[in-house]
């Protein structure tokens, strides 16, 4: 009935773009389960740190002619630890932001010295979502699964630590350590993601899906499927938006992240019965009294 339409959905879902939708959708996946633990763990500033670390990392390594992935994820690696063994415990603010200066000046000398400045630049920070080669999307499928195993393998002590600290000290799990883990992690997402999403856009996935996610439940499990399902819904919306306008992915990504996330915030606050700001303030420490039991009932501790 529309042969016009037909074609350009058929073209949408062949070819290279067949690898853009499924690379993108794996990044959207981890996403939305690493930042869900990310948002808990109100490491938003982490999540902005390492991605740029591995910018400056895959800067270098392109210009020395290796694979980008390698010096993404020693980078990643080399900054996680970093936030991790000298921050204060509980807090990595200072040492945080001196690794994001650190890294991001690392990433201009290098890029400073490339033949390809501009391109390398939008690459890095933006990703080529729609350029994504076969190769690429073995290697991302690769860190994609040793991410989510991870999560997997450290779910209920990560859960209990991000939601309830002292009762995961008083079980034995170690804060520092689980911290560590967390940051690796982190260090693991962002290798398979920046080639892909870019530093920024990881970011923003990492951040808007599971923070609209977090504020539209209060129950741990059914807020790490919304925090994906949100991530996936961004992911896709954005590539056809950007197949059919020809504006970057990025555009959409971003804005979806805020739309998302400000629906999520003006629908908690529609529900919220008119009591005042002392009113909301109380309900806002319910819920949150509501998911630290939640999660520690998960994690076979009791209520918190």
């Amino acid at each position: 009935m529309f042969p016009g339409a037909s074609r350009r959905c058929n073209v949408m879902f062949s070819g290279f773009m067949l690898n853009a939708w499924v690379v993108a959708t794996m990044v959207a996946l981890v996403a939305g389960v690493v930042g869900f633990f990310t948002v808990l763990r109100g490491s938003a500033f982490v999540a902005h740190a390492v991605p740029q670390a591995g910018f400056a990392g895959a800067a270098g390594a392109s210009l020395l002619g290796v694979s980008t992935f390698v010096g993404l994820g020693a980078f990643a690696v080399l900054s996680a630890l970093a936030i991790g063994l000298l921050g204060r415990r509980g807090r990595h603010d200072a040492i945080t932001a001196l690794v994001l200066v650190f890294m991001l000046g690392l990433g201009a000398l290098f890029l400073s010295w490339s033949q390809e400045y501009a391109s390398a630049i939008y690459a890095l920070l933006f990703g080529e979502v729609l350029g994504v080669s076969t190769n690429q999307v073995l290697t991302t499928a690769a860190f994609g699964a040793v991410t989510i195993g991870a999560v997997m393998i450290f779910f209920r002590p990560l859960l209990l630590s991000s939601v309830v600290p002292e009762v995961a000290e008083a079980r034995g799990v170690r804060s520092r350590r689980m911290e560590i883990c967390f940051l690796l992690i982190v260090a693991v997402a962002t290798t398979m993601s920046v080639p892909v999403v870019g530093a920024l856009l990881m970011f923003s996935l990492m951040i808007g899906a599971p923070g609209a996610a977090r504020v539209l439940t209060a129950k741990p499990f059914v807020a790490l499927g919304l925090s994906v399902a949100i991530s996936l819904t961004i992911v896709w919306i954005a590539i056809a938006a950007s197949y059919e306008t020809d504006w970057p992915v990025g555009f959409y990504v971003g804005v979806l992240g805020a739309v998302f996330f400000l629906a999520a915030r003006s629908w908690a606050a529609w529900r919220l019965p008119r009591v005042g700001l002392t009113g909301v303030a109380l309900q806002q420490t319910r819920r949150a009294r509501s998911f630290r039991s939640a999660a520690a009932t998960t994690t076979g501790t009791g209520p918190a």
